[in-house]
């Protein structure tokens, strides 16, 4: 275990084993095809699978936005025992469905909670494949996965006397399992209420049984709660067992429909091989040149990450809606999609699709739509099973407006934009609770903040959830960044009342701006200042006033009114004196205190949390306070600090992609500062070539001529061969095809970038 781990801290012998793991297909005759080949290479899912402090990443197995998702059950990579192995994943951190375990010895009812070891040596981790060797069992577990369909391969000990499979639940709803010659079928019940139904096929007839009345029976079908049965397979027969199996969130039927859809005809290699290719195609849209290796791997791993979520739901032109608790036919052959942590996502990786596959998320962009249509609120979290109330804000409002304003139009933008105002003016604004307004609202709407409470002070709001607090602070400016947004969208589509209020109500930030600290503050709702002090205060992760980060963060959040902001500060001069103390400021008490309050506040460089997505943009705010050469030093700086090739590579909770898009694009070089301006800011690329194969067949190519670890700073710029002497450049500028190039050297040129 130790061993393992040390092995993986070095990026050298990381790079061994990641050369190891993978086959690249021989491409010969197309060039094209091998260099996205050659990018799988570069794909490590291992990397971040230990949490310094919070979730780690998942090694997940599946195709790109798919809904068959696996990883083992298992703490993270430090855990040398696997629990068991899920059929499918059906939620990002939210559950799995339907457990399946090897097992060569006599049979006990104790066997079903019995922890597997494994080897770290032996354990191979693709994007489309797994394999991992139980060593004290000797079996060989290999796994590959399709749209909603995978398949297992059990390799038992060639003489081993005992081959069965035992097959268990995930969740405490009403289930059920019947065996009948080589078929099983199944249901398990996710979050209380939605139905998943699985029809599996076996290699081998075997025999089965359940778990009945505390004991072991012959039986071949169990229904109820908390269920167990199994399948046991001659001693005579084949020590490899394969298990091909499809899922169904609508009924048995389209579970078996899925089935014959995907698996007839195809071998375990066959799917496999699908799946390589899927992935090729995908990390394939962005080729690079120079770099160290280390940085290709933390780079294509990332973006093997960006796709791993939404998931597209539709089975045979239907789709299970948890949104109604309804089945829909698609219409125009749109996809629908779940899976969503837009307060994470809105950042950095919905703007990311929409430069590498715009139709994608134009895909996204309607489901969201849809599941409007079908709740009567635009989701914030959309899940499996309806809107998740987590974090604050509606964000899903700016990623609609981000999409819209990159030409990304392929959902009914009248009914976007009242599911976005509804929001905005109907909307309970508390944290992780969704549902109408209340009296906060009220007070918001009449106030331009929202108001907190006095130190000490007992709640009187019942709505407000006993832990998250009101947040008001972080509340107060998230709201406007939306507000903003709405305003916007108004504004496109000639709604100008609206845009009159929406953009008024999107400068409530400064309503919260305590001008002797410079820096936002809560307010009692007399309009009283509540004294607290910014780093510290505010209970657990700040809720009282903030969220997960503290005011040092929260300073930063008003990226819709970067002027604004600005002319708070009193001028671009100060506003940068304050950027630099941000990033030297002392915790004022020891790290072991600080995150004891402040967990989520990882990645710490001064009072600036890296592993959190607040703090994405505020080091490409330099660009705005008359220093590019600082984003240039700090975003290298943290690129190389925060995200190692190793298993110790993330330094927060990635959710989902939200993290590894910031790593996508400071790694080429620029980024989406504000989602709903369709303008990038350039930063420091650590790559000498990225070219972007865009959908309308034309390339954005970035040239970084010098470039290196050390040659970080920008000397000199053009764009489409005219000299610039501004950091930032537009969506359409990218989109047509455009390219960027970059003179690199070791000492910052402090006058670049200053118009």
């Amino acid at each position: 275990m130790i061993k393992s781990i040390s092995r993986l801290v070095t990026t050298a012998s990381l790079s061994i084993a990641a050369l190891f793991f993978c086959t690249v297909p021989v491409l010969a005759q197309k060039k094209a095809a091998t260099a996205k080949s050659d990018n799988l290479k570069y794909i490590d899912p291992r990397i971040g699978n230990v949490g310094a402090l919070l979730q780690p990443t998942r090694p997940t197995v599946q195709l790109p936005n798919q809904v068959m998702r696996m990883y083992p059950e298992r703490n993270d990579y430090i855990d040398d025992q696997i629990s068991n192995f899920p059929l499918c994943i059906v939620s990002h951190r939210l559950g799995e469905v339907f457990s399946i375990k090897p097992w060569d010895k006599v049979l006990s009812l104790n066997d079903w909670r019995t922890k597997q070891a494994w080897d770290h040596e032996l354990e191979i981790t693709r994007p489309w494949y797994y394999q991992t060797y139980l060593i004290d069992d000797e079996i060989t577990v290999d796994y590959t996965a399709g749209k909603k369909a995978g398949i297992y391969r059990f390799e038992f000990p060639a003489k081993a006397e005992h081959k069965t499979l035992l097959f268990g639940l995930f969740n405490n709803g009403n289930a059920s399992y019947k065996f009948s010659g080589k078929e099983v079928t199944g249901m398990e019940t996710y979050h209380d209420n939605i139905k998943v139904y699985l029809y599996g096929v076996f290699s081998a007839e075997g025999k089965p049984g359940v778990v009945k009345d505390g004991k072991l029976t012959d039986e071949s079908s169990i229904e109820g709660r908390n269920i167990r049965s199994y399948v046991s397979f001659a001693q005579s027969s084949s020590n490899k067992i394969e298990f091909r199996y499809a899922i169904s969130y609508i009924s048995a039927e389209q579970a078996k429909k899925n089935f014959n859809e995907e698996l007839p005809g195809k071998k375990f290699d066959d799917l496999k091989n699908a799946g390589e290719k899927a992935w090729a195609d995908v990390v394939g849209k962005i080729n690079v040149e120079g770099g160290t290796e280390a940085q290709r791997r933390s780079f294509y791993t990332a973006f093997y990450r960006c796709n791993e979520r939404m998931v597209n739901i539709t089975e045979d032109g239907q789709y299970y809606s948890g949104f109604d608790n309804k089945i829909h036919t698609i219409t125009n052959n749109r996809p629908f999609y779940v899976d969503d942590w837009t307060w994470d996502t809105y950042l950095a990786l919905h703007p990311l699709r929409a430069i590498v596959n715009p139709k994608l998320e134009g895909d996204m962009a309607n489901s969201y739509v849809l599941q409007y249509q079908q709740s009567g609120w635009l989701p914030t979290f959309p899940v499996l099973f309806g809107d998740h109330a987590c974090m604050n804000g509606f964000h899903s409002t700016t990623m609609l407006l981000d999409d819209y304003r990159k030409g990304i139009r392929s959902f009914d933008v009248n009914a976007a934009f009242d599911a976005m105002k509804k929001n905005a003016t109907e909307a309970t604004m508390l944290p992780w609770r969704n549902g109408p307004k209340g009296v906060l609202e009220d007070f918001y709407y009449a106030k331009g903040y929202y108001p907190a409470l006095k130190v000490g002070e007992k709640e009187t709001v019942a709505e407000v959830n006993s832990f998250e607090k009101r947040q008001a602070v972080a509340v107060t400016l998230g709201t406007c960044f939306d507000d903003w947004s709405l305003g916007q969208m108004a504004k496109e589509l000639g709604k100008n009342d609206d845009f009159e209020k929406f953009n008024a109500r999107s400068k409530n930030y400064k309503n919260l701006w305590k001008d002797d600290i410079k820096m936002f503050n809560p307010k009692d709702a007399d309009g009283n200042w509540i004294t607290i002090d910014p780093k510290f205060d505010g209970g657990v992760g700040g809720r009282d006033y903030f969220d997960e980060n503290n005011g040092w963060t929260y300073l930063w959040q008003v990226q819709h009114d970067i002027p604004g902001l600005t002319n708070l500060f009193g001028s671009k001069a100060a506003m940068q004196a304050k950027l630099d103390q941000l990033f030297r400021e002392p915790l004022g008490r020891s790290k072991y205190e600080f995150w004891a309050k402040f967990p989520d506040a990882t990645g710490l460089v001064g009072e600036f949390s890296m592993g959190n997505e607040p703090s994405f943009h505020i080091p490409y705010l330099y660009n705005y306070a008359g220093a590019p050469w600082k984003t240039q030093a700090h975003v290298r700086l943290l690129l190389d600090l925060w995200y190692k090739d190793n298993v110790f590579g993330i330094p927060g909770d990635e959710d989902g992609g939200g993290m590894s898009a910031f790593v996508v694009f400071s790694s080429m070089g620029f980024y989406p500062i504000t989602p709903g301006n369709p303008v990038y800011t350039i930063g420091s690329p650590v790559f000498k070539k990225v070219t972007i194969d865009l959908q309308n067949g034309k390339q954005f190519t970035m040239i970084a001529n010098n470039c290196s670890v050390v040659n970080k700073y920008i000397q000199s710029a053009k764009f489409n061969g005219k000299t610039i002497n501004t950091p930032m450049f537009t969506h359409a500028e990218l989109m047509a095809g455009g390219k960027l190039e970059l003179e690199m050297g070791p000492k910052p040129n402090k006058s670049w970038g200053l118009d």
